[in-house]
């Protein structure tokens, strides 16, 4: 039987064949005793190897050795499996089965010097399990067949004759079962070409270029752009529900495309070919617009990221807009930062004034706006309203709703009141007369609250962390907390680690006073400009204080008890802006370390800490028009080390301890007490 004619096998038919014509026990007749033989019309015989690898058989007859060996599986193999010619012999696997060793036809029978022909034998190895135990198969389901060809052909073309003579073994095998299912050492290989899709697109690009084979045309405007359907499709979602679709654009050889650039669309087409793309600052607004169309999101991508890079005050508000249009979720996210960021140059540009009002209300409702005041905004509405007054008058009562007149300085809004632009129009003064209320009656703010009287995260101002502790060190690091970006970020360094010291701000600059370093009370003051990040030495205190208290109060810093390493305090001592020196003032009534001090309405509060027994529950408060202390009513409960802090008119004492550290029984408070003129 030979290869061709291979057709489905009855497996177990064959295996009975097998067994029945080279597996029978005894010796043939007139042939050589020994292992199952397949005679040749008595005229010799031709050694059989065995049915698979788990019968395989080795002659032993004389004058002949013929082998076949099964792929060890490991180095420890027995040496007795070897054939007295294995040192001849080479691994060469089929089908993971078999390896010839070394072959020899068996000598004729005496007065028979010719040697027989070379033949061809095919054998078929069952893979099912049940029929030839001890051997691995694949699953169940997998019941392919090996067909295995064995070829003996003479060694040399001459006729050879004796006992010498040797033949060379071939062996081709034909795989019947998948490639998954094959064995590790099967003869099969996969091969897969590096550059195959390179170089496929490569051959596309070039029967385009030479318009060959191409099935459709792109009409847009006055162009015709030919192409391959099969090509746009893979690369473009809009083109495979194009001609998968059940359209008449699915047929048709040209489709007329409208609502875009001829030249974007080229550039997109090629695009498909070759995966090359080239931006361009003219053209990168159409080519962003016709991939959007064509849903192309590699190139909308890389489309945003290059008009991200092209960001500037005098075009980021349209490429808001047209991100926005185009439904660039991202890319309008980035440009609305950056407006934000850079309002004040944004404001200065041709684009701001030429917002239609719909878009200019967001600007001037948004918290995130970076500007210093709420003057700014006031203006830079002004300025646009004036930009085109004729039309603009309309919107501005709409448009003046969203700017926080409460906040604006009194004689802002005492000059607005009698405006011609606002004094015929009734929406516009009683947003004015809102805001003037707000100023004349301060005691009633807290009922007036509305998103007007509400700051703008910038104006706030900026929180500053400085100092501290670093793993039980004086930590020297300034941090500043944006309420814009929800950030906290290194502002500074000190120039050396101060513990229990005290802050105070004048102009925008921190003001880094007393403290100790380790074992020593200092009485050194700092000020570091947050500007320019560079610090200068004022003059020190008259007193070596650390666990003071630091305020400010209608210009002066203060610097109130302490403690000087030796004693508590009760002195306090002003630092005057203008004359740069410290004086003494009217010293407390009772001496406090770690104390909480706060300026509310014209007077300075200490409040809290303690005086080297316990920690205290009483306030005081200074006047400096008269220079003197006076007590106030104490607080619930005893703190040390306590926040104070003012708001609205209240003044707030935050957390602190109720005893000293070293006492065992010092507890850490969570209470918040508000005190009320």
């Amino acid at each position: 039987m030979s290869g061709s004619g291979r057709k489905d096998f009855d497996v177990k038919h064959i295996l009975r064949l097998r067994w029945k014509l080279f597996s029978h026990p005894s010796p043939a007749p007139g042939g050589p005793a020994g292992g199952g033989c397949l005679q040749q019309d008595g005229s010799g015989s031709f050694e059989h190897w065995g049915p698979s690898q788990s019968r395989l058989l080795k002659s032993q007859e004389k004058g002949s050795v013929s082998t076949f060996w099964k792929k060890p599986s490991s180095s420890s193999s027995s040496p007795s499996s070897s054939s007295p010619s294995s040192s001849s012999s080479s691994f060469n696997p089929l089908n993971g089965t078999l390896l010839p060793v070394a072959t020899r036809l068996q000598q004729g029978a005496p007065g028979q010097g010719t040697q027989q022909p070379a033949r061809t034998l095919f054998y078929v190895e069952s893979l099912e399990e049940e029929e030839v135990p001890g051997m691995d198969f694949p699953g169940p389901h997998d019941k392919g067949l090996v067909l295995q060809e064995l070829k003996v052909e003479p060694a040399n073309s001459s006729q050879a004759t004796g006992e010498g003579c040797g033949h060379r073994l071939s062996a081709t095998s034909h795989s019947l079962t998948p490639q998954s299912d094959m064995d590790s050492s099967s003869s099969e290989e996969f091969y897969q070409a590096v550059h195959h899709a390179e170089q496929t697109f490569r051959k596309m690009e070039s029967y385009l270029k030479q318009q060959q084979l191409c099935d459709v045309i792109l009409i847009v405007g006055n162009r015709k752009i030919p192409a391959h359907r099969l090509v746009l499709s893979s690369v473009s979602d809009y083109f495979a529900a194009m001609f998968t679709s059940d359209v008449c654009e699915a047929k048709q050889e040209e489709i007329k495309m409208e609502g875009i650039d001829p030249n974007a669309l080229w550039d997109l087409v090629q695009f498909a070919y070759t995966g090359c793309l080239e931006l361009k600052e003219d053209t990168i607004e159409n080519l962003l617009a016709a991939a959007c169309l064509l849903q192309l999101p590699q190139v909308v991508e890389v489309c945003c990221h290059f008009l991200m890079k092209l960001l500037h005050p005098s075009n980021c508000l349209g490429i808001r807009a047209f991100a926005d249009a185009q439904g660039c979720i991202e890319l309008m996210k980035v440009a609305h930062s950056y407006t934000m960021e850079n309002i004040m140059e944004v404001m200065r540009n041709q684009e701001f004034l030429l917002l239609p009002a719909e878009e200019l209300h967001k600007l001037l409702a948004s918290d995130d706006v970076n500007v210093p005041d709420e003057e700014t905004i006031f203006h830079a509405l002004m300025m646009w309203v004036k930009y085109d007054m004729q039309r603009r008058c309309n919107d501005l009562s709409m448009l003046l709703a969203f700017i926080r007149l409460p906040l604006l300085p009194p004689q802002i809004l005492a000059d607005l009141e009698n405006h011609a632009l606002f004094k015929n129009d009734l929406e516009c003064q009683k947003l004015i007369l809102e805001a003037m209320k707000y100023h004349l009656l301060p005691e009633r703010r807290t009922l007036m609250q509305s998103p007007r009287t509400k700051p703008r995260k910038s104006t706030v101002g900026t929180l500053y962390a400085v100092g501290g502790m670093d793993n039980n060190k004086g930590a020297t690091t300034i941090e500043k907390y944006d309420l814009r970006t929800n950030l906290w970020i290194q502002a500074g360094m000190m120039n050396g680690r101060r513990l229990q010291f005290g802050v105070a701000v004048i102009d925008d600059k921190l003001f880094v006073i007393g403290g100790r370093d380790g074992l020593k009370t200092l009485n050194t003051v700092e000020c570091y400009n947050p500007k320019t990040k560079t610090w200068t030495v004022l003059p020190p205190m008259s007193t070596h204080r650390h666990g003071l208290g630091v305020t400010v109060l209608e210009g002066p810093i203060y610097a109130v008890g302490g403690h000087d390493g030796w004693s508590y305090l009760n002195t306090v001592e002003r630092w005057d802006p203008q004359s740069q020196q410290w004086t003494f003032v009217a010293s407390m009534s009772i001496a406090r370390s770690t104390v909480g001090v706060a300026a509310l309405n014209g007077k300075l509060y200490s409040v809290g800490g303690r005086d080297g027994s316990s920690c205290l529950s009483s306030m005081e408060y200074y006047d400096p028009h008269t220079n003197k202390w006076n007590m106030c009513a104490p607080m619930c409960k005893r703190r040390g080390g306590v926040g104070v802090a003012t708001c609205d008119g209240f003044l707030y004492a935050v957390g602190g301890h109720d005893a000293p550290a070293s006492n065992h029984c010092s507890r850490l408070l969570d209470y918040v007490e508000r005190w009320l003129l």
